[in-house]
């Protein structure tokens, strides 16, 4: 073999080994978060539970922060890595359905599927979020950018000549923001004991009333 095909091919082996021990770093950072709190957690615990040293966690996943980030994105991407929001299908989706009714079901869908996900970890960050600078950082971050997913959607829902009239677009973005929070979807699916579909079912039928134009014939 030639020196530079051997080291080409060590290299692939090289990233390989790297990628697999940094997705059992982020492994064993959502056991731990999930289990104990993002508090609790050290990154030394997190180490032990991945079978690496200390410093191999942070050169390849980071600190905490960068742990519980990288976690929620993928929750959010339904992949093993961050994904743009243009990139994610159901957003593809919506953009190519003309019609804002199945256009807010096919977002409910996607909401349901991705806080089945999610909820866990975002509802650890937010509690941790009250005392750590960095976590609240982290907080704050995502829930901006739903925020601004939200304006968009909006946007298009204005777009297809099915926003209500009289209905701001920033009082729209925020009624999907906050129904469709993780903090909602908790206190249905866990405090009220309501399936992940009737919560989805709930959140189409829900914002059709509250932010789509009324059409004859056209139901939720």
């Amino acid at each position: 073999m030639r020196a530079d095909v051997k080291h080409g091919y060590n290299s692939e082996r090289r990233r390989e080994g790297s990628a697999e021990t940094r997705r059992r770093i982020l492994s064993a950072a959502r056991e731990l978060f999930l289990a104990q709190g993002y508090r609790s957690t050290t990154i030394a615990a997190i180490a032990a539970r991945a079978s690496v040293n200390v410093d191999t966690v942070y050169q390849l996943a980071g600190r905490k922060p960068m742990l519980m980030r990288e976690l929620i994105e993928e929750a959010i991407s339904g992949t093993d890595h961050p994904m743009a929001a243009e990139q994610r299908r159901y957003v593809r989706e919506i953009r190519a359905e003309p019609d804002p009714a199945r256009k807010l079901r096919i977002y409910a869908r996607a909401v349901r599927r991705i806080q089945e996900r999610m909820a866990p970890l975002f509802i650890a960050l937010r509690d941790a979020a009250s005392t750590e600078p960095e976590a609240r950082q982290v907080w704050g971050e995502i829930s901006e950018r739903r925020a601004d997913n939200m304006r968009l959607l909006i946007n298009d829902i204005r777009d297809a000549n099915g926003l209500r009239p009289g209905l701001s677009i920033q009082a729209a973005a925020d009624t999907i923001w906050v129904m469709s929070s993780s903090d909602v979807y908790v206190l249905l699916t866990v405090d009220r004991g309501w399936s992940p579909r009737r919560f989805e079912h709930w959140l189409a039928e829900s914002w059709h009333r509250l932010i789509l134009t009324e059409v004859e014939g056209r139901g939720p």
